[in-house]
């Protein structure tokens, strides 16, 4: 009678109580190797040891168990020894533990495992082989399922023939006689928990059968792992080794070449070795650099002259900034893709760039013009404001090298940065106060009469103008007054009537001695008064009339001020030589304007401020000046050797130094670091009376010298220490088309010094302190002028003399090969 289908699809399990339980049977294991020797060896060296059973697995419960073959139809013959020898069965033990099979003498019998493998029925059609004698013939177990042990055994079925699906009828005894399986010990003292029911234990893999075969549902490697989570782990692996062999191999061939890409101020020297690229940059770059560039300041243009100013490029640290083969494989790839762009080197002379920035800065800054009133005699009008701007001198510095490393196009200005300084007074308050209060006051002349009799002075209208003073106030208005000095001036001899003038105190040198003329005061009306009573008429309709207040006139210095400011000896006097007579105009003019001037203690005295403009109109005369680094001509050319002399006149009295600029390239008349230059409305030369009495000062001039001596008090003897001269800078050199402003310079060396300023007592000459002035010189440029170059030969004309056909007959003989 049949059974009922069994839960286990491929192997059933004889039980000793005569039933049958269904177990997978584990995968063949590789056949021992034969064993050499002579016959009756040891059976146990030439056959496998019983395999375990494998896990119970149900695979295909609709198959029917097959119990058409008895239970010891395959079994092996009986070994004769007991069943109940108390000793544990071989499948709860390592594999490398049980008893091989005796495959080698038929009459021997292998001992009983705990199963023993029956082979499913033999078909008509399908006779296996001849089994060794002493063995069973048996078929080949199916490939075991997902999960299941395979047993170890493989020469009960390495060599049983396959008959169609026969091999899923296999069946596994149980022997009778087996006690249930103990806990199995692993090697190294581990033990293996009881395996649930219905399952068959682990075999070690370490056994002689060898390891299970893997799952057949998964393609892992060594480790059990899917073949998606290798490929996850392999694909990026492989993809690295890739790009780094590809970024060694792109470092190994760019070697000591310039990195591709590399373009340095707009030329390309990627790819190029060190000397092909400082030859391209040298051609290329090197002329771009030397070349004048245009330059602008708000809407002031001006010319920066780069080789004047010391700026060249540098090329071999041009070339040894930029070989370095970058190490970042990212920069690597990205330069596959892009420029890298690179300023040039250059060198620079601070000094000289700084005189550079200067000349352009004398035309670039201006103060804030507040809206005001200007009078052209008596027609008033309004003078519109003007913002303020003070060239931003760090900037533009910066502004110009960093154009020129960067490769800037020689025809496109520089744009230099400016401050600008918002004005106070709009254009409305100025034309509020030129109806309101300048229109009346010049409609007609004021009337001054004296107190107690018929004397009357007329203020004409032209005087009233002369007089009238705009000054802008904090809150945005414009204030009018009158100065007193003015009026004064214009009217002063008319005065006259109600008494007479004062005269102040004055200095008069005669040879080493000093001397006060006194001072007399005058009698008549007050300026000073004058000027209150009159401004408040100036919006009245005419006729205008005020009465003088007349009395004593005091002068400005009496005898006594004069006296007190202890102006008695020379106390610092300097001459310089010159030879230029156009320069020479220039410093008689200014030498007698600034010839009486007096500075009293705690005041600062400056010459732009003292002389006020330097024109044409004041007697200056166009001179030879130097304008960024070179020589041109401008009105007042030589004021800076007044400058020099003063300073030195200063440096020996032991006056405070406020302010002086020394000249950018040394010029051999002067001593070297002790020295200034002005540049009206720019550059000026200040310094304070820091003594408590008076300096007087007095300028002699003659054709080929000048002197400037300060007299007052002596409070120091001066000594003046000059270091030696180091930083030796060379001239560069340059050639300019002579286009009639062109000047040659000889040129000359720049360099540094310290001048020293001690101050000793007069008695004890012990020293009192030291001053320290520092001065750097930049090399002054050699310039040749060079004869324009002829103009180009005009196209058409040289067409017109070319033949337009060829010649009928072509030559007799060929031209003849180029020589060598």
């Amino acid at each position: 009678m049949p059974q009922e289908p069994r839960g286990v699809s491929d192997t059933v399990r004889l039980q000793p109580d005569g039933t049958v339980g269904s177990s997978r049977p584990a995968p063949p294991a590789p056949p021992a190797p034969p064993t050499a020797g002579p016959v009756g060896a040891d059976a146990s060296a030439a056959a496998e040891p019983p395999a375990p059973a494998g896990t119970t697995e149900d695979t295909d419960a609709r198959q029917p168990a097959d119990t058409a073959e008895p239970a010891d139809a395959a079994q092996p013959a009986d070994t004769g020894e007991p069943a109940d020898t108390g000793e544990p069965a071989d499948a709860g033990e390592h594999a490398d533990d049980a008893q091989p099979a005796d495959a080698a003498q038929p009459s021997s019998t292998p001992p009983l495992g705990d199963t023993q493998v029956i082979g499913p029925p033999i078909e008509e059609d399908a006779v296996p082989p001849m089994a060794a004698p002493g063995q069973l013939p048996v078929t080949p177990a199916p490939a075991p399922a997902a999960g299941t042990t395979s047993p170890a055994d493989a020469s009960t079925i390495s060599d049983a023939p396959v008959a169609g699906s026969a091999v899923e009828d296999t069946a596994v005894v149980t022997r009778v006689d087996s006690p249930p399986p103990a806990p199995e010990t692993r090697h190294g003292g581990g033990a293996h928990p009881t395996p649930p029911a219905g399952s068959s234990p682990v075999v070690d893999q370490g056994g002689p059968g060898g390891p299970p075969p893997a799952d057949p549902s998964s393609s892992g490697d060594g480790d059990g792992g899917p073949a998606w989570r290798r490929r996850r782990v392999l694909v990026p692996a492989a993809a690295l080794l890739a790009l780094g062999v590809l970024y060694g191999a792109d470092l190994a061939v760019a070697g000591g070449d310039v990195p591709r890409g590399t373009v340095v101020g707009g030329v390309d020297v990627g790819g190029l070795s060190p000397a092909a690229a400082a030859q391209r940059l040298e051609g290329d770059l090197a002329p771009k650099v030397a070349a004048d560039h245009p330059v602008v300041a708000d809407d002031v243009t001006g010319v920066l002259h780069p080789a004047t100013a010391g700026i060249a490029l540098d090329v071999p640290a041009t070339v040894d900034a930029v070989d370095d083969q970058p190490l970042n494989p990212w920069t690597r790839l990205t330069s596959l893709f892009g420029d890298r762009e690179v300023d040039a080197v250059l060198t620079g002379d601070e000094t000289a760039l700084a005189a550079q920035v200067d000349q352009l800065a004398a035309t670039v800054d201006r103060a804030p013009v507040d809206a005001t009133i200007t009078l052209e005699g008596t027609e008033p009008s309004v003078v519109e404001p003007l913002e303020g701007r003070t060239l931003d001198r760090a900037g533009a510095a910066d502004a110009i090298t960093e154009t020129l490393a960067a490769g800037g196009a020689v025809d496109e200005p520089i744009e230099l940065p400016v401050e600008v300084t918002e004005v106070q007074v709009q254009a409305e308050e100025a034309a509020r106060v030129l109806e309101e209060t300048v229109t009346p006051a010049l409609s007609a002349p004021v009337t001054v009469v004296g107190p107690d009799g018929p004397e009357s002075v007329e203020i004409p209208v032209t005087a009233i103008a002369a007089s009238l003073t705009f000054t802008p106030q904090e809150d945005g208005t414009l204030a009018v007054g009158i100065d007193p000095a003015a009026l004064q001036a214009e009217v002063g001899e008319d005065f006259g009537v109600f008494g007479s003038p004062a005269q102040d105190a004055r200095f008069e040198v005669s040879g080493d001695t000093i001397s006060i003329v006194p001072s007399v005061d005058g009698q008549g009306i007050n300026p000073v008064e004058l000027a209150d009573q009159l401004l408040p008429v100036l919006s009245e309709p005419a006729p205008r009339t005020v009465t003088g207040v007349l009395g004593p006139v005091p002068a400005s210095l009496t005898t006594e001020q004069a006296q007190a400011l202890g102006i008695t000896e020379k106390v610092g006097s300097f001459t310089t030589e010159f030879t230029n007579q156009a320069s020479g105009t220039n410093i008689r003019v200014v030498a007698a304007e600034v010839d009486g001037a007096l500075v009293r203690p705690g005041e600062t005295f400056s010459l732009n401020g003292y002389t006020g403009p330097r024109g044409t109109a004041q007697g200056y005369v166009p001179a030879a000046v130097i304008s960024g680094g070179e020589l041109s001509q401008a009105v007042g050319g030589g004021i800076s050797q007044f400058a020099t002399t003063m300073f030195n006149s200063v440096f020996f009295a032991g006056l405070e130094d406020v302010y002086h600029k020394p000249h950018s390239f040394y010029i051999s008349r002067y001593p070297a670091g002790r020295e200034a230059t002005v540049y009206e409305g720019q550059i000026d030369l200040k310094w304070r009376n820091d003594t408590d009495t008076g300096i007087y000062v007095q300028t002699e001039w003659t054709p080929s010298s000048l002197t400037v001596t300060l007299w007052g008090t002596k409070y120091y003897d001066i000594e003046s220490i000059s270091s030696a001269r180091r930083n030796i800078r060379e001239p560069a050199v340059q050639e300019k088309v002579d286009d009639g402003n062109c000047i040659p310079q000889s040129g000359a060396r720049g360099f540094d010094i310290t001048v020293t300023r001690v101050f000793r007592d007069l008695a004890s000459k012990a020293e009192l302190r030291r001053e320290a002035f520092e001065t750097r010189y930049a090399a002054e440029a050699i310039i040749t002028c060079v004869t324009p170059p002829e103009p180009p030969a005009d196209p058409a004309a040289d067409a017109a003399a070319v033949p337009t056909t060829p010649p009928s007959t072509p030559p007799s003989t060929p031209p003849s090969a180029p020589v060598g």
